[in-house]
């Protein structure tokens, strides 16, 4: 029988950074390490190099009315899309950088009404999640906010950050099916659609 060692025995102690450099830094940053760490075998490895994407945290909400059981999504241009059969215009959640001193739930009631003129009158924790750790610093903050869609939709943005959003309001069966065909494909978007998926009766019945 094999023996069972159970994870997370590492910790940051158990890394060592040589050196750290800045390889750009622009409207996002990039950062060059030297690094070495323990390995499962006991030993530690060679010194070798990794570039980190250095991006800030964010803050993702899907807007849900569950007495109209609507969701609202946001559609505007991604270049990170570009070079791809899809279109770039994607269909996301309401979202934002977090900038210092601020909560993730100041960021989520700042973007609402800067993406979409929403106000969440309820915000629910969903989850926290590293968008790829293999290569930024980025973690998300999930959520959902309950809203009124009755005149949500429209066009949206601040023209100083080059925001050209357009608002849609879809029924929540509707969103969840765009993740299986395809529609959906960003990864806030897809984790928050389940998650809807599975707390939709739990949410109409507290929320109204």
């Amino acid at each position: 029988m094999s023996k069972h060692t159970p994870p997370f025995q590492f910790s940051r102690q158990d890394v060592d950074i040589e050196s750290r450099e800045t390889v750009y830094d622009g409207f996002f940053k990039m950062e060059k390490l030297t690094l070495r760490h323990a390995r499962f075998d006991g030993g530690t490895t060679p010194p070798f190099a990794r570039e980190v994407f250095s991006r800030g945290d964010s803050t993702c909400v899907l807007p849900y009315d569950p007495r109209r059981d609507e969701v609202v999504l946001l559609e505007q241009f991604r270049p990170g899309a570009l070079g791809r059969e899809q279109s770039p215009w994607l269909l996301e959640l309401v979202a934002g950088m977090n900038e210092p001193g601020e909560t993730p739930e100041d960021v989520a009631h700042r973007e609402a009404d800067e993406e979409a003129g929403l106000g969440f009158v309820t915000l629910e924790h969903i989850c926290d999640y590293l968008v790829s750790p293999g290569g930024t610093t980025e973690m998300v903050y999930l959520y959902c906010g309950r809203v009124d869609t009755y005149q949500a939709g429209g066009l949206f943005g601040l023209e100083t950050e080059h925001e050209d959003i357009r608002a849609h309001v879809f029924g929540a069966d509707e969103a969840i099916e765009m993740i299986s065909d395809g529609r959906i494909n960003n990864a806030a978007g897809v984790v928050a659609l389940q998650w809807l998926q599975i707390n939709r009766p739990r949410l109409r019945q507290e929320w109204t």
